[in-house]
C-alpha cells in the first residue's frame, strides 16, 4: 500500500533578487494546484509554455515559463512543474505565498533527492554525488563528483555485495541440500577464496580513501619552521590577503591560523602555524603543540627556514616535505645546503617554483586515487565494517563451524555493503544522507 505524499515545493535557484528564479513543485496535487494557480492551466509535458501566476485572489504575481514533467519519467519520479520567474524578492515571497495557499508545503533540505532515490531514480552513492557536484570548487571535486554520479561508485559497492550474496548462496546450498557428508567441505574452499579476494579489495579501499576524502574536504598543508621564518607572510601571499598577523617580534603566531582556497585545481587547507622552538611561555608552547599537531595531519608539510641562518629541523624532514629557503630578496648568499626553493615571501617575487612543487605533490596523491572510493566518512564507516563480518566468516570456516553461523556473518557483511547504496533503507541512513543538501535539492 502506497503512502500518500505530501506535494512540496523549493526555490532551486539562488537568493533573491536574480535575473530569474526557478521554483520547483513535485508531489501528487501538482495537476490541481497548478490549475488553480496559473491562468493558463496545466502545461503541456515537456514543452515550456509562458503562462502568468495568480495569487489567491486571482491577482498577477509574474509571469514566466512553466514546465511540466508528468511522472514517473521526472527528477523525483512523481508530477513535477518548474516555474521560472523573474528573480525579484517579493516575486519569490508572494508565489510561494500562492503555493502554500494552494496546499503545498515547503520541502526539506534534500526532499527532492530523497524522493528520487525512493522512486529508484538514482541510489545513495548518486545522490550523494548530487550534493557534491552542487558544492565542488575545485577541478578535482567536480571531476570526482561526475564519476560517482555516472556510478562507479555504485558498480564498485554492487559488485562487492554480490560477491558476498554468491557466498551467501554457496553456504546456504549446503545447509539445504546436504547431498553427502563432505558437502560442507565443498563449500568451504571457494566461499574462503572469495572472502580473502574481497577482503583484499575492502582494506586495499580503507587504505586509499583518504585521497579521495581529501579531493572532497580539502588537502591539508602546514607551513612550519622557526620563529620570525616568514611564514606568516608566506600564508597571506598564498591566500593573496592578510590572514595572518605579521611582525617582526619572534612568537607573534599562537595558534593554527587556516586559510581556504583553490589552488591549480585543487581545494586546500593552508596552515600557518607558531614557530617551534623551547620556550617557558606557556601560551606560546601551547601553539607550538598545534604546530606539531597541524604537521602531523597535513598532507604536504613546507618548512620554512630563514635563508641568512641555516635550516636547523633536517632531523623533523619527511622526504615528500618541501624546504623552503626564505628572505632572497636581501641580496645575499643564502644557505641552501640541502635541495630547497629559494623565495621571498616578503617581496613581489613570484613564487611559481613553490605552487609547483606543491602542485606536484596533489597530482601524485590524486594518481593513487584510481575509482571514487570512500568519497565520506559513511563509506569509511560502511566498508570497515563488512570488514570485520568478513573476518568474524574467515575466522568461524577455519574454526570449522558450520555454515550456519558463517552465513549469518556473510549476511550481515552484504548488509552493511547494501547500506552504502541504500539498500538497506533505515531512516538513519538515509536522514545523515540529505540533511546536508540544500532545501531546493
Amino acid at each position: 500500500m502506497s503512502v500518500q505524499r505530501d506535494t512540496i515545493c523549493a526555490l532551486a535557484t539562488g537568493s533573491p533578487p536574480s535575473a530569474i528564479s526557478v521554483i520547483r513543485i513535485s508531489g501528487p496535487a501538482v495537476i490541481p494546484i497548478t490549475d488553480r494557480v496559473l491562468r493558463g492551466g496545466l502545461p503541456s509535458p515537456r514543452k515550456a509554455q509562458l503562462d502568468t501566476l495568480l495569487d489567491g485572489d486571482g491577482l498577477e504575481i509574474d509571469t514566466g515559463l512553466m514546465v511540466f514533467m508528468p511522472g514517473p519519467a521526472s527528477y523525483t519520479g512523481e508530477d513535477t512543474i518548474e516555474m521560472s520567474l523573474h528573480g525579484g524578492r517579493i516575486i519569490v515571497e508572494k508565489a510561494l505565498e500562492a503555493l502554500f495557499a494552494a496546499g503545498v508545503r515547503l520541502a526539506e533540505p534534500g526532499e527532492f533527492t530523497r524522493r528520487a532515490f525512493e522512486a529508484g531514480k538514482l541510489d545513495l552513492t548518486r545522490a550523494e554525488a548530487v550534493a557534491d557536484l552542487i558544492d565542488a570548487e575545485s577541478d578535482a571535486q567536480h571531476q570526482q563528483a561526475i564519476k560517482q554520479m555516472d556510478g562507479a561508485l555504485a558498480t564498485l559497492y554492487e559488485g562487492w555485495r554480490e560477491e558476498l550474496t554468491n557466498c551467501l548462496a554457496l553456504l546456504e546450498a549446503s545447509i539445504d541440500f546436504p547431498d553427502e557428508e563432505d558437502a560442507p567441505d565443498r563449500v568451504d574452499a571457494p566461499v574462503m577464496e572469495k572472502l580473502a579476494t574481497l577482503k583484499a579489495n575492502l582494506n586495499e579501499a580503507l587504505a586509499g580513501g583518504n585521497i579521495t576524502e581529501r579531493i572532497r574536504d580539502g588537502f591539508r598543508i602546514a607551513i612550519l619552521g622557526e620563529p620570525n621564518a616568514g611564514k606568516s607572510t608566506l600564508l597571506n601571499r598564498l591566500a593573496k590577503r592578510e590572514a595572518a598577523i605579521v611582525t617582526d617580534i619572534a612568537g607573534t603566531t599562537r595558534d593554527v591560523v587556516e586559510v581556504r582556497l583553490v589552488l591549480c585545481g585543487y581545494l586546500v587547507w593552508i596552515s600557518d602555524t607558531a614557530g617551534l622552538r623551547e620556550t617557558t611561555d606557556l601560551v606560546e608552547a601551547e601553539g607550538v603543540r598545534r604546530a606539531l599537531k597541524a604537521g602531523e595531519e597535513a598532507d604536504i608539510r613546507i618548512w620554512l627556514y630563514d635563508g641568512r641562518s641555516g635550516f636547523t629541523l633536517d632531523a623533523e624532514v619527511r622526504p615528500s616535505d618541501i624546504v623552503v629557503a626564505n628572505k632572497s630578496d636581501l641580496g645575499i648568499d643564502l644557505d641552501v645546503s640541502r635541495e630547497t626553493i629559494q623565495i621571498s615571501a616578503k617581496s613581489d617575487s613570484d613564487l611559481d617554483g613553490l605552487e609547483n612543487a606543491i602542485i606536484q605533490r596533489l597530482d601524485q596523491m590524486q594518481s593513487r586515487a584510481t575509482a571514487p572510493l570512500l568519497t565520506r566518512a559513511r563509506h569509511r564507516q560502511g566498508i570497515s565494517l563488512a570488514l570485520s563480518y568478513l573476518e568474524k566468516a574467515q575466522s568461524l570456516l577455519q574454526l570449522g563451524y558450520g555454515a550456519e553461523l558463517v552465513a549469518e556473518e556473510v549476511r550481515l557483511g552484504a548488509r552493511a555493503l547494501g547500506s552504502l547504496t541504500g539498500h538497506v533503507d533505515t531512516e538513519a541512513i538515509l536522514g545523515a544522507v540529505f540533511s546536508s543538501f540544500c532545501i531546493g535539492k
